[in-house]
């Protein structure tokens, strides 16, 4: 079997969202500079894979028909702005949306047939807050909510994780489902009052969902070490006890400390362990069936070499990395440690930590 499958293509790329945008096609080159690097390229254990094209209907999993209406007629009239603040499409953004939909998809089903071990959907624009009814923060349709209903309809899977370690509570994630017990959504991400105005501590879900929602909102500038006990202490040991069937990886890398619109101050270093964890949770869980999609990360310094890494571990290799480790203020440590505490306390009634 092959190990694993990048999903791409140069198509991802002709979504503009504006010249100044975070969001920008320049994620992709600094991405792609990077895995065209000899020592990578010519590592066996991981191949590029064409994405197909999602259809209406696929998109219709977990989007409003009007919605979908919505922004083909934006895009068709020349593009502009889908919400009230960043969310903004070209021309092609709509199909290039569906494009993103469709590698996702694609990426799941080489992991169900057991062609590749696993696989990373780069694909863009991003996905985790863009809920049934409204673009949000980048996000056009929601790329893992909608592999994920594929995998419970589609595949009749009866227990799927998601993880979202994007800087930012995916609240469209979240909202999708939120009343069901089939899909177990975990989320660590930075204090969330500014944007996107969920993700907090209270928020477990509801009806069949009541349990099934985590989420550990981490103050700015937690760095390393709170981050990383959050994995350890919480989502690792619910995933264990919820063995999941299959895995979904929300994979955003805004929480590095260079990033422009995260503010987690997390290093390089702290992301290949991270996903070393990660790696370790999908072989115990459900066999190493793993597909990552990738959603934020900014610095065009570092998410060629944090998305590489996340790739070379994926396949069993590993990347070098080198990075400096921001060390956070003691009052800092100190809330991340209490939150942390309150995240045990909620859980407790559900879960053992």
């Amino acid at each position: 079997m092959n190990r694993t499958a990048v999903i791409f293509s140069p198509r991802y790329c002709e979504h503009n969202p504006g010249r100044n945008h975070p969001e920008s096609a320049k994620r992709f080159t600094a991405i792609m500079n990077e895995l065209k690097k000899d020592t990578l390229s010519q590592n066996r254990d991981w191949r590029f894979v064409e994405p197909t094209k999602a259809s209406v209907e696929d998109v219709k999993l977990v989007h409003d028909t009007e919605y979908i209406k919505h922004v083909r007629s934006v895009c068709r009239s020349g593009g502009g702005l889908l919400d009230l603040e960043d969310t903004v499409v070209s021309p092609k953004s709509f199909e290039v949306a569906l494009y993103a939909v469709g590698g996702t998809l694609k990426a799941v089903d080489l992991v169900m047939e057991r062609k590749f071990q696993n696989a990373f959907a780069l694909v863009r624009p991003p996905g985790h807050h863009a809920n049934r009814f409204e673009a949000c923060g980048f996000c056009i349709f929601n790329n893992i909510s909608i592999p994920a209903e594929c995998l419970l309809r589609k595949h009749r899977l009866k227990r799927i994780a998601i993880l979202d370690i994007d800087a930012h509570h995916g609240n469209g994630t979240q909202e999708t489902f939120y009343g069901t017990n089939k899909v177990l959504y975990v989320s660590l991400h930075e204090d969330p009052r500014g944007f996107p105005g969920t993700g907090f501590v209270d928020e477990l879900g509801e009806g069949e969902g009541l349990g099934y929602n985590v989420n550990v909102p981490l103050p700015f500038r937690t760095g390393d070490q709170v981050y990383l006990r959050a994995m350890k202490e919480i989502a690792e040991p619910i995933l264990r006890q919820y063995k999941p069937q299959f895995m979904l990886v929300s994979a955003g890398f805004d929480g590095h400390y260079a990033d422009p619109v995260g503010s987690l101050s997390l290093s390089a270093l702290c992301y290949r362990e991270v996903c070393e964890r990660i790696m370790k949770l999908a072989s115990e869980t459900c066999e190493g069936k793993l597909v990552a999609v990738l959603e934020g990360g900014y610095s065009l310094k570092f998410v060629g070499r944090l998305v590489a890494a996340a790739i070379l571990e994926m396949s069993g290799s590993r990347y070098a990395v080198s990075d400096s480790i921001p060390k956070p203020k003691k009052s800092v440590r100190i809330q991340g440690e209490k939150i942390i505490e309150e995240v045990k306390k909620a859980q407790r009634t559900f879960w053992k930590i």
